[in-house]
């Protein structure tokens, strides 16, 4: 029994899926113009391991990801450039490059993490005829007005707007003055924005003139052409839930007059310095940069995991180097390991962790536990059924290149060893302890770890 944190309802529910042969689930894709730093990346994380605890419960599973290549502007409000042209003005590039290009990184960061790839990949380009079918429908139901710059959803039509986020819609912006332009509500939001007099490479005719998509819209109609008008699963960042999947849920609800999704799962941010992380205030990685601190994909992963996806995770580079030692240390232990069978009490502590809202600072705990209790047997199976849903490649052996000058200084050790001179070969481990390497005596020699 799995029971997940909704935030609709604000409670943990046990999880009933619509048809139990079948989980369907939407994860909110990238917005491909420029790289995912790796508060970006700690969502896809938390929606991988959502998504392996059911695959490990025995649910069959169909996930699909948007990618966002026009429509995401600059600012939330419905105003500023769309992202993707910016970049491709910046850069001076087709918008279709840039965003093939970024979305060729973003796949090469989950591969490195790990994170299994969607069912389905679906471009916001290629499903605007989706789109605009939905607009109309919201058109004909009287939800949509349009006014001279764009079509845009009436949120006064709706009695529960907002009410994933508990939003109070008299109270939005309570003191500041709010410029509505055209639009009828300050909640009111665009569902299809006419080009007007900028230069823009991705736009297409509707409704009587050349536009663009919005980006609340998108989702919708991809949604719910893979996953049908009502499905399982939403998920994505907090910073999703005030705007843009209160504006899904608003349009796809008026549109259909169904109930559109179950469980809305959230990951909160990751943190640096007690705020988001975010090119303003630093800390802003990409997995890229960190391998080049000399810092693996699974160091990241392993951080991640020992925070609940529900709370903040403060970054730094000291907690991502405490991280790495203990990976490290962990990858050591179990290569030491060979025997053979499950250990069924541990497993059952497992479940029960991860099944609990995924729970995975707990699980990790049942991990270390197994591992110090000495009378406990089946590890190794054990290890490898738990790695299923960690995806820390816990059990994958690593081809480790040894400098010249370690593999020098362990050979020199050795000869001490042969000639029995005991204390030139401590000293020599000592030496090579300090350079970050640690030399284990077997049978045919020494074996060195990193």
């Amino acid at each position: 029994m799995i029971k997940l944190y909704n935030t609709l309802t604000r409670k943990k529910e046990t999880f009933k899926p619509i048809n139990k042969n079948l989980v369907g689930i939407y994860s909110c894709g990238p917005t491909v113009y420029w790289y995912q730093h790796i508060g970006n990346l700690r969502t896809y994380i938390f929606s991988d391991v959502l998504r392996k605890v059911l695959l490990y419960n025995k649910f069959k599973v169909k996930l699909v990801m948007n990618v966002t290549d026009v429509g995401h502007l600059t600012s939330d409000a419905d105003e500023g450039e769309d992202k993707i042209e910016k970049s491709a003005k910046k850069e001076g590039k087709k918008a279709g490059e840039i965003a093939d290009f970024y979305l060729n990184v973003f796949k090469k960061d989950l591969k490195k993490l790990n994170i299994l790839f969607p069912e389905i990949w679906c471009k916001a380009t290629e499903h605007i005829p989706e789109m605009i079918k939905l607009i109309e429908k919201l058109k004909e139901k009287g939800f949509a007005y349009e006014t001279s710059d764009g079509i845009y959803f009436d949120t006064s039509k709706l009695k529960d707007y907002g009410r994933l986020a508990r939003l109070k819609p008299e109270g939005l912006k309570a003191g500041k003055r709010v410029d509505l332009g055209e639009k009828k509500n300050k909640t009111d939001f665009a569902l299809w924005k006419f080009s007007g007099n900028e230069k823009r490479q991705q736009e297409w005719k509707a409704f009587g003139r050349k536009g663009f998509p919005g980006w609340h819209i998108e989702c919708s109609a991809m949604s719910m052409k893979y996953l049908g008008e009502h499905f399982d699963i939403h998920t994505g960042g907090i910073d999703h839930i005030p705007v843009h999947h209160v504006n899904e849920i608003a349009q796809s609800e008026s549109a259909t007059g169904k109930k559109f999704v179950n469980y809305w799962l959230h990951g909160d941010f990751l943190t640096f310095k007690g705020e988001k992380v975010s090119k303003s205030k630093g800390g802003l990685y990409t997995i890229s940069e960190l391998e080049k601190l000399g810092f693996k994909p699974m160091h990241y992963r392993y951080l991640v995991l020992n925070t609940h996806y529900r709370k903040p995770l403060e970054f730094s580079l000291e907690n991502l180097k405490s991280a790495e030692n203990s990976y490290e240390r962990l990858k050591n232990i179990i290569s030491e390991l060979d025997d053979k069978g499950k250990n069924k009490k541990y497993l059952a502590e497992f479940e029960k962790a991860i099944n609990d809202d995924l729970n995975m600072p707990e699980a990790l705990a049942v991990l270390w536990e197994l591992l110090r209790d000495k009378k406990a047997k089946g590890k190794l199976e054990t290890i490898k059924e738990m790695d299923m849903v960690f995806g820390l490649k816990l059990l994958e052996k690593e081809k480790i290149d040894v400098p010249e000058n370690i593999r020098k200084l362990a050979d020199e050790r050795q000869a001490a060893r042969n000639e029995k001179n005991w204390k030139k070969a401590d000293e020599l481990r000592e030496k090579i302890n300090k350079m970050g390497w640690q030399v284990d005596d077997v049978d045919e020699g020494y074996k060195l770890k990193k």
